[in-house]
């Protein structure tokens, strides 16, 4: 039997709708739907990790005159511009979930994907905590690496036994975070993110053996996408709550 998982259409999108996104498509695994998207960020956007305070993006000026959002995952502060984003949405049980754990799995096949584009990136053998409060000036094992920096890394949640993960590839510095280097200001390769996109479905596809399918929002997920955020992701209650 041809295991099917639905593709979304890229988009660009601020960071609430962004989180709403990612969280309808949770909400949607947990329905038995298997969800991949990709998308990017307008305008440059500072996301706090779920057990982050607030107030940890004040401790540096150009951080805190961005817009912000809290995520629904864990982890360190992330300047979200000239990067890939995507988000994995996987029902609990077999096919999606076989044991073998998600972040080392589809960061294997970033790196394919990363390959194929000219860049030679490797996953990180050990833990590096050093660095301020931005999530890319360190690395956990499985991150992404390219020349000893990282340049990709993932989150997960976890409800119903469901699954999300979504994570971000480095493309090009930030001017809000002129710390942190992109894959070419590292190499010299230029990637746009729908190329590096298709590279992705294609070692994706080939790894899993699953078929990937183009599908658009239904009109229930594009409600709940445009409530989500005055809902949620642009609430004090969310995003001040710690």
């Amino acid at each position: 039997m041809t295991v099917t998982l639905r593709l979304l259409p890229f988009e660009t999108a601020d960071g609430p709708r962004n989180m709403a996104a990612d969280e309808v498509l949770l909400q949607r695994a947990d329905a038995g739907i298997a969800s991949l998207r990709f998308y990017g960020w307008s305008p440059a956007t500072l996301s706090l990790g779920y057990f982050q305070p607030a107030a940890v993006r004040l401790e540096d000026e150009r951080l805190a005159t961005l817009p912000w959002v809290r995520r629904a995952t864990g982890g360190a502060t992330l300047v979200h511009d000239r990067e890939l984003t995507y988000a994995l949405a996987l029902p609990a049980g077999l096919p999606w979930q076989t044991g073998q754990t998600w972040m080392p799995r589809f960061h294997e096949i970033l790196k394919g994907a990363l390959a194929s584009l000219g860049v030679d990136v490797s996953l990180a053998l050990q833990n590096d905590l050093r660095g301020d409060i931005l999530c890319f000036q360190k690395h956990t094992v499985g991150d992404l690496l390219c020349r000893g920096l990282k340049i990709g890394g993932s989150a997960q949640r976890k409800h119903r036994r469901s699954l999300l993960q979504h994570g971000s590839i480095l493309l090009r510095q930030s001017s809000a975070a002129p710390a942190l280097p992109g894959i070419f200001e590292l190499t010299g390769v230029e990637i746009a993110p729908l190329a590096l996109r298709d590279a992705v479905m294609q070692h994706f596809a080939a790894a899993t053996g699953w078929r990937l399918e183009s599908a658009v929002w239904t009109d229930d997920d594009v409600r709940l996408i445009e409530s989500l955020p005055r809902e949620k992701f642009s609430s004090a209650s969310w995003n001040d709550k710690r």
